[in-house]
C-alpha cells in the first residue's frame, strides 16, 4: 500500500475537538471519573463518595469528596501532617502512616455524620479482610459508603494507596474491595499472609529494615534514620507508637487548626521590594550610565599609560 499523506484541510480543523484541560495535562482520567462520580438516575440528592487518596513528596492527603454540577465537594479531609499531634513523628509517608490517615479520615467522617459509635470498624486490626457490614436493626443507618479514587496512581500490590483503603476501611467506612493489591497476597496460592499486612500496619517493616541496615551499615543507618535516634525511637518501639496513635485517633479525630500566633504579613513586608515611580527609576538608568562611563574612563586612561 502507497503512503498516503494526512491532509489537515479546513473540515479536519472544523471537526477537531480539544481534550479537556486537565486531560491535556495529564491530571485526570475522565475515562474512570465517569465511573466514579455518575449516580443512578431513579436516586435524587443521593452522590457517589468518593475516598480520594494522593501523595506529595512530604506528605498524604486522604479526602472524602463529592461531586456536583459546581464541582467537587469534600466532605472531610486528613493529612498526614497531623499524625504528629497523636505521636507519630517519622515515616509521614510510609504504608503505616498511610494507614493511619485513611482511618482518621474515616474517624472524623462518622463523628461529623453521626455514625461513629454505630460502626467503630476494626478497633484491633489483625490483618484480615474486614468490610464494614450493615447492622442487624432496621432502625439502624446503613454504613458510609465510599469508592476508592487512586487517581492516576499505579495500583500495584502492596502500594501506599491501599494501606489509606484499609486504614478507611477499619475506621468503619464501607469501602468494596478484596485482599489481592494487600502486602502479603501470594497470587500463585491466592491467599493473604495476615502476618505480613498485620506487620505492615504496625510499621514492622520499617523495623525489620532499621535493624538489618544497623547490622550492615552502621553509618549509613545512623544518617538515614537520624531524627528517629535523635528522639530515642528504636526498632522495638514501632508496634507501640502506631498502637497507641490509632487509639488516639478513635479517641479524638476531630481537626484542630495549626497555631497562627506569627503575624507573617509583617514579615512578608520586611522582604517586598517596593514598586518606584517612573522618576525614580529614570534616576537608576541615569545613575548606572554615569558609573558606566567612569569605569569606561579608567579604562582607556590605563591603556594609554601602557602605550
Amino acid at each position: 500500500m502507497p503512503f498516503v499523506k494526512k491532509v489537515k484541510s479546513d473540515a479536519y480543523f472544523s471537526r477537531f475537538q480539544v481534550k479537556y484541560r486537565r486531560r491535556r495535562e495529564g491530571k485526570t482520567d475522565y475515562y474512570a471519573r465517569k465511573r466514579l462520580v455518575t449516580q443512578a438516575k431513579n436516586k435524587y440528592n443521593a452522590p457517589k463518595y468518593r475516598l480520594v487518596v494522593r501523595f506529595t513528596n512530604r506528605d498524604i492527603i486522604v479526602q472524602i469528596v463529592y461531586a456536583r454540577l459546581q464541582g467537587d465537594f469534600v466532605l472531610t479531609a486528613a493529612q498526614s501532617r497531623e499524625l504528629p499531634r497523636y505521636g507519630i513523628n517519622h515515616g509521614l509517608t510510609n504504608w503505616s502512616a498511610a494507614y493511619a490517615t485513611g482511618l482518621l479520615c474515616a474517624r472524623r467522617a462518622l463523628t461529623k455524620l453521626g455514625l461513629a459509635d454505630k460502626y467503630e470498624g476494626v478497633t484491633e486490626p489483625d490483618g484480615t479482610l474486614s468490610l464494614t457490614e450493615i447492622i442487624d436493626d432496621e432502625d439502624a443507618p446503613r454504613p458510609f459508603k465510599a469508592f476508592l479514587d487512586v487517581g492516576l496512581k499505579r495500583t500495584s500490590t502492596g502500594s501506599r494507596v491501599f494501606g489509606a483503603m484499609k486504614g478507611a476501611s477499619d475506621g468503619g467506612i464501607f469501602i468494596p474491595h478484596n485482599e489481592k493489591r494487600f502486602p502479603g497476597f501470594d497470587p500463585e496460592s491466592k491467599e493473604l499472609d495476615a502476618e505480613v499486612l498485620k506487620k505492615y500496619i504496625f510499621g514492622g517493616h520499617v523495623a525489620e529494615y532499621m535493624e538489618s541496615l544497623e547490622e550492615e551499615d552502621d553509618e549509613r543507618f545512623k544518617k538515614q534514620f537520624s531524627t528517629y535516634l535523635a528522639d530515642g525511637v528504636g526498632s522495638e518501639d514501632m508496634e507501640e507508637i502506631y498502637t497507641n496513635a490509632h487509639a488516639a485517633i478513635r479517641e479524638d479525630p476531630t481537626f484542630k487548626p495549626s497555631d497562627k500566633s506569627k503575624d507573617w504579613k509583617s514579615e512578608s513586608v520586611k522582604y517586598k521590594s517596593k514598586r518606584l515611580t517612573y522618576d525614580q527609576r529614570q534616576a537608576n538608568i541615569a545613575a548606572k550610565i554615569e558609573k558606566f562611563k567612569a569605569g569606561g574612563g579608567a579604562v582607556e586612561e590605563e591603556d594609554e599609560d601602557d602605550e
